[in-house]
């Protein structure tokens, strides 16, 4: 129990009625989850309103209210708090009432289109090999320690991000490395989180359903660098055109890394194959498991970070070379005859062409290289003929698909998708809405020594279809396929 005038600090009142010093037993912006002695604050939501349901939690026992509208009624029992934005004050409040966790770790946040989840797992992977007791917030999988805890969100809602920090500082945690979504910035779900951290990895055309336009898609990840405070590090990659723009109003202290041009952290790649990369990091060689100058990027990010939290560069590179790649991201297989099947997250234009593109370096020039991919309903619509363009323009067959449809009709998403085939192309390519069947199709045309890509859905382990997740995992049906087509 914790007085609420303790978890109002810095919570940006404008008004209050009735006392503040008063025991609260827990906090929910959810009226379904309101418990007696609870403070409910009343956020504005794209599906429902929090205000619309004050009179409701005031009856299931809620003895505070925090608000931007006071109701028209009040009850004398009730302590009333008017904030100018609900979401913003939800943020501190949660850190207030779990005791600020961010404070007592080194929380490291990192923000881009690509590289998120394979950047923060490695830092992960990397910290709790060179012996640290670490936490993990990921798209994948939220950890703590080596407890696994599901993750449902790139970036958790407030409470919950500050409840997971705070059993990490419990558990004895001294780092944390977390993914910050541009939705989760814009939210304001990281206020009252206290950064010792920020690292950029590049910005490239997603989520435009969201944020409307690529300009405000950039405010949104730059707003995350405007929060860092003078004690933290921003670490931005050089090599992406809108690096610079997110440092350009931070306090923090600014560092760059890059495999182009001058900055404080330098990669070069020597040589990229199936077997991993050998990469020249900083002056000293070293070898990764990893595939692709994407990963090289990543694996740079990784030792740009470690090095600005202290670690030792021998260490940091030696512990590097032993990390295994992050599932779904570049995951490979391989048959006896030959042919190579990879699973990758790619959902977005660049990401797909990253991978092509390390296929195409990797490649010796007589594999046929034949890309499955799909678009995922209630997203960016404006990627989906540029996805396909791009499949085309860069594979030997292309089979279009459904990925997670959600709400929409896969065949609407599909026919969107064919816009971007040009007319070159087109006997290149399939259309077959079922995954499982686009899949056993791409398996059927390969040939000894080809390439099949499954881009999309990466480590998922679902597919989201009117509402309902069905079981569907794009490695386990690769595998059975290409075994069935080499007996």
């Amino acid at each position: 129990m914790k007085l609420l005038k303790d978890i109002l600090y810095k919570a940006g009142l404008l008004e209050v009625t009735g006392s503040t010093n008063v025991a609260i037993s827990s906090i929910t912006f959810d009226s379904r989850t309101v418990l007696k002695d609870c403070l409910f604050i009343a956020v504005r939501g794209e599906k429902a309103d929090g205000h619309h349901y004050i009179e409701d939690v005031v009856s299931k026992g809620a003895v505070a209210i925090v608000c931007e509208e006071f109701p028209e009624t009040l009850s004398e029992k009730v302590a009333y708090v008017k904030v100018k934005d609900s979401h913003a004050a939800l943020g501190v409040i949660a850190a207030n009432f779990y005791s600020n966790p961010s404070s007592h770790l080194k929380l490291v946040g990192v923000t881009g289109t690509n590289g998120k989840t394979t950047s923060v797992t490695l830092l992960y992977q990397l910290f709790r090999a060179m012996g640290y007791k670490v936490g993990l917030l990921s798209t994948v999988r939220n950890m703590i320690n080596n407890e696994e805890i599901q993750a449902t969100h790139t970036t958790p809602d407030a409470i919950n991000l500050n409840r997971l920090l705070a059993q990490m500082v419990d558990a004895g945690c001294t780092y944390c490395f977390m993914e910050v979504s541009s939705h989760a910035i814009v939210q304001h779900r990281i206020s009252g989180l206290q950064f010792t951290g920020a690292v950029f990895t590049n910005i490239t055309h997603d989520h435009l359903d969201y944020h409307k336009t690529f300009e405000d898609y950039i405010a949104a990840k730059k707003g995350f660098f405007d929060q860092l405070d003078s004690g933290s590090f921003a670490l931005i990659n050089r090599d992406d055109v809108n690096g610079k723009v997110m440092v350009q109003n931070t306090k923090a202290d600014r560092k760059f890394y890059s495999m182009k041009s001058m900055a404080d952290y330098k990669c070069k790649v020597l040589e990229n194959q199936f077997s991993g990369l050998l990469l020249n990091m900083d002056g000293t060689e070293m070898w990764s498991k990893l595939i692709g100058t994407f990963n090289a990027y990543n694996l740079l990010a990784v030792y740009g970070t470690a090095m600005l939290l202290k670690q030792d560069k021998l260490h940091i590179l030696t512990t590097l070379s032993s990390m295994n790649p992050v599932e779904g991201r570049f995951e490979y297989i391989r048959t006896d005859n030959g042919i190579t099947g990879i699973v990758d997250y790619a959902h977005t234009p660049d990401a797909l062409l990253n991978v092509l593109k390390t296929i195409k370096d990797i490649r010796t020039g007589n594999e046929k290289v034949i890309t499955v991919v799909g678009c995922g309903g209630d997203r960016d619509g404006a990627k989906r003929p540029v996805m396909t363009r791009i499949a085309c323009e860069n594979s030997d067959k292309v089979v279009l698909t459904s990925d997670n449809p959600r709400s929409e009709d896969p065949l609407v998403i599909l026919e969107q998708m064919r816009e971007g085939v040009e007319t070159l192309h087109f006997k290149k390519m399939l259309s077959i809405v079922d995954r499982k069947e686009a899949i056993r199709t791409a398996c059927s045309l390969a040939q000894p020594g080809d390439i099949i890509l499954l881009a999309g859905k990466g480590h998922e382990k679902y597919q989201e279809i009117k509402g309902v997740k069905l079981p569907f995992d794009d490695m386990d049906i690769l595998k059975e396929n290409l075994k069935q087509i080499t007996q």
